[in-house]
């Protein structure tokens, strides 16, 4: 895939009403712009996740909401008289935790508790151009769901600067943009999502021609089309790291990252649909174990993790994305003392699965293996790219119910969409809008995520 996630929310701006009825044990019950019941069942209180969300949680009635959140966004019965609704879901919510998310076993931590990922992709966010209303937009309909985490692209190579690159190439030469058109508008992207209490995941390249990508290296550094000699080659692997060194030194005492990707889907094939012919797991397992490490000797606060679709290494399993054809090899990446937690997707269709026995079923086991290779790493793993394109209501309820009950750490759907000033954000058939009708399932998780813990 392109890349993954769903977006989430913008609600219309309203008052708090009365309480009408009451809101179910693990219903939302108040939030910036909520305009639905804020009364919990007994047995529950309305207890704040964020300021976009305050959920029923199991306790006693007594229990107070937090003071210290906007006028707006909690229960009239126990609104502060000193504070003011912000004017706008397109302006900045509560800045996310202070410090850096790292790993103790099979949790993300923040600050001694757990931090639980859980949102969306947006891979468009910081690359079409748009004005810091709409990029406020975008990150406010997210976190307006009670996400915690969006992952995002941090790369565009081209060959021909236009709009927003971050390196371009002239010959064998490249250079990396570390103006208002490159780097500078990555510091935006970062500044709204600090501002909207999110975390990025960021990828550092791709493994497709979108947005440049492994096969421009490639391509110009050594006129092949063999896509696997970006894992291998001495002066590939020199720029790629120049520009690692550049993109995340950058960002080293930045604790709105949450973690460096090395790239989206790397395999041994790309978009060119060629390799040298000696490319295998172990290849690709090699230059995870060389880049990782590279990035971990630059940028000790960071979190590092692959960006790869979860592909097994069992030769004799009859399902594809089990057998390792594509030199990806899941349970030997994660086994990586520089990679610091595990990452895969989840695209049945594509995959040719959508029948064994059904796009639902088969991806629910895939979530359950991937779980129990979470278990015996002990390491946090994520399903962090996931799509149908029908029936997405069941198969997303089902896929979810699965990640809950298995113990996944967590999730970011593929992908967000949202409404701004020049229409909609683009659309690969995934994207979920905050209109629409997958965007409440999409919320009602990210809440039981966020209150499993």
């Amino acid at each position: 895939m392109l890349s993954s996630t769903f977006v989430l929310t913008l609600l219309a701006t309203a008052s708090v009403p009365l309480v009408q009825a009451a809101v179910p044990q693990w219903g939302q019950c108040g939030g910036i712009n909520y305009t639905g019941d804020t009364t919990c069942t007994t047995g529950s209180v309305c207890t704040r996740q964020n300021d976009y969300y305050f959920q029923c949680l199991p306790g006693s009635a007594t229990t107070a909401a937090p003071t210290s959140v906007p006028t707006s966004s909690v229960p009239s019965t126990t609104q502060p008289s000193s504070t003011s609704a912000p004017s706008s879901t397109s302006g900045p919510a509560t800045p996310a935790p202070t410090g850096f998310v790292g790993v103790s076993g099979q949790k993300f931590v923040l600050g001694g508790s757990t931090f639980t990922v859980v949102g969306l992709n947006s891979y468009w966010v910081g690359l079409m151009g748009y004005s810091s209303t709409d990029i406020n937009k975008a990150f406010a309909d997210i976190a307006s769901s009670g996400a915690t985490a969006v992952r995002t692209w941090g790369f565009n190579e081209v060959t021909s600067p236009n709009g927003i690159y971050y390196q371009s190439w002239s010959g064998s030469t490249p250079t990396i943009n570390t103006g208002a058109t490159g780097l500078q508008n990555f510091d935006n992207i970062v500044a709204s999502a600090k501002a909207h209490g999110l975390k990025l995941i960021v990828a550092l390249t791709n493994n497709w021609s979108d947005y440049g990508g492994m096969d421009v290296y490639v391509k110009q550094i050594l006129g092949s089309p063999n896509h696997d000699l970006f894992y291998t080659d001495a002066q590939v692997i020199a720029a790629f790291k120049n520009y690692i060194k550049t993109f995340v030194g950058r960002y080293v005492n930045e604790p709105t990252i949450l973690a460096w990707e090395l790239a989206n889907e790397p395999r041994c094939k790309g978009s060119t649909g060629t390799s040298s012919g000696t490319c295998t797991t172990t290849t690709v397992t090699n230059w995870i174990s060389n880049i990782s490490a590279y990035i971990k000797s630059i940028d000790s606060n960071h979190l590092v993790a692959v960006g790869d679709e979860g592909f097994f290494n069992e030769p004799s399993n009859p399902s594809y994305p089990y057998q390792g054809s594509e030199g990806v090899d899941f349970n030997a990446n994660l086994a990586i003392k520089t990679i610091d937690f595990g990452t895969f997707h989840l695209y049945p269709e594509s995959w040719g699965q959508s029948s064994n026995p059904s796009s639902s079923a088969w991806g629910s086991q895939w979530i359950a293996d991937h779980a129990t290779s979470q278990k015996s790493a002990n390491k946090p793993v994520i399903i962090e790219e996931f799509g149908v394109t029908s029936d997405q209501a069941n198969v997303y309820t089902a896929w979810y119910n699965e990640v809950i009950s298995s113990g996944l750490t967590g999730d970011l759907i593929w992908q967000a969409g949202s409404h701004l000033t020049n229409g909609d954000t683009p659309n690969d058939g995934y994207a979920e809008y905050p209109d629409g009708a997958v965007y409440p399932i999409i919320k009602q998780h990210v809440a039981a995520l966020e209150a499993r813990g």
